[in-house]
C-alpha cells in the first residue's frame, strides 16, 4: 500500500471544505463547540456506515469482476485529479442558510447518505488504496473505522477552530487551495505509478 499517498489523499479530502466541515464550522459559530459535538459524532457514525458499505461494494465488484481493479484505480486517479481542479477553482462562497438546519447526531449521520463527496471519497479510497492490499473482514472494518475517525476529526477540527479557520481561509484561500490541489495531484500520480 502506498502509505504516503493514502494518508495525503485521506488528509486532503477530509480536511478541505465540504458539506460536513462547513456545516460543523457554521454550527460551532452559532451554537458553540459543545452543542456541535453531537453533529460531529453523527458525521463519524454515518461515515463509518458509508465506509463499510463502500468496502463491501468494492469487494463484491473485485471478486465478481477481477479486471475492474485496474479500471477502479484509473477512475480513482481521475476523480482525485477532478477534485484537485475543483479545489483550485473553488470560490467557496459560504451561505448562512445552512445555519438553520438541525444541529444533531441524526442530521450529521443522515447527511453522509446524501453527501456525494463522502461516498465518492469512500469508493475511491477503498478501491484504490485498501482493496488491492487488504480484503479480510477485519481489515475492512479497521480501515472503515480509521476513515470514519479521520472524518470525525476533520469535522471536529473545523468546529473547534470555526471562526479562526473561516478567517484564515478567507485570507489565504487561494494559497491553501493550491497546496491541497497539488497534494491531490501527487496522490493521483503516485497510485498510477505504483
Amino acid at each position: 500500500m502506498p502509505l504516503l499517498s493514502f494518508l495525503l489523499y485521506i488528509f486532503v479530502t477530509s480536511f478541505t471544505p465540504g458539506p460536513n466541515n462547513i456545516m460543523a464550522m457554521l454550527f460551532a459559530n452559532k451554537y458553540g463547540l459543545k452543542k456541535t459535538i453531537r453533529f460531529c459524532l453523527g458525521v463519524g457514525a454515518g461515515f463509518f456506515v458509508i465506509m463499510l458499505l463502500c468496502s463491501y461494494f468494492n469487494l463484491l465488484l473485485k471478486h465478481f469482476i477481477p479486471k475492474i481493479e485496474f479500471i477502479m484505480t484509473i477512475l480513482g486517479a481521475i476523480y482525485m485529479l477532478y477534485l484537485a481542479i475543483k479545489i483550485m477553482t473553488n470560490k467557496n462562497k459560504d451561505k448562512d442558510n445552512d445555519m438553520d438546519k438541525n444541529n444533531s447526531f441524526l442530521a450529521g449521520m443522515l447527511l453522509q447518505f446524501i453527501n456525494p463527496k463522502g461516498i465518492l471519497y469512500g469508493i475511491t479510497a477503498i478501491s484504490t488504496f485498501i482493496l488491492p492490499y487488504h480484503t479480510s473482514n477485519f481489515s475492512l472494518i479497521f480501515f472503515s473505522l480509521f476513515l470514519a475517525f479521520v472524518g470525525f476529526m476533520s469535522t471536529f477540527c473545523w468546529s473547534m477552530f470555526g471562526s479562526v479557520f473561516q478567517n484564515f481561509l478567507s485570507k489565504y484561500r487561494s494559497q491553501f487551495n493550491v497546496i491541497m490541489a497539488l497534494l491531490l495531484v501527487y496522490s493521483a500520480v503516485s497510485i498510477l505509478v505504483e
